[in-house]
């Protein structure tokens, strides 16, 4: 997949150098200067397309790749929570009976 992406990006790298040069030739010419502009602007961006294609997908998108291991780290996050709140639960849970249990014998020994 990467060298399909890699290929793809220098195959549309060379197209828009070759329609850049196009267009800096048509507004050499003045009638046609107005054709030139648009066909300049879209050889910029088809330089930005193909460089991003040819880059890693954290570097060509960081904000994507931001937000996918964030929501990765809040699911584990959260599962790991899940986890903690039913051991301290369960941990309540006993030491509540043992502290009751303990407390009943406590009163007891001072009755007796």
């Amino acid at each position: 997949m990467r060298l399909i992406r890699g290929v793809a990006g220098a195959v549309l790298w060379i197209l828009a150098a070759v329609l850049g040069l196009v267009a800096v030739i048509l507004c050499v010419t003045v009638l046609l200067l107005p054709l030139g502009i648009p066909l300049l602007g879209l050889s910029r961006r088809l330089f930005t397309q193909g460089v991003r294609l040819m880059l890693p997908r954290s570097v060509a998108h960081p904000v994507k790749s931001a937000q996918e291991s964030a929501g990765r780290r809040r699911d584990k996050t959260a599962a790991v929570s899940k986890e903690a709140v039913a051991r301290v639960a369960k941990g309540a849970r006993r030491s509540g009976l043992s502290s009751r249990r303990r407390s009943r014998w406590t009163f007891w020994k001072r009755a007796h």
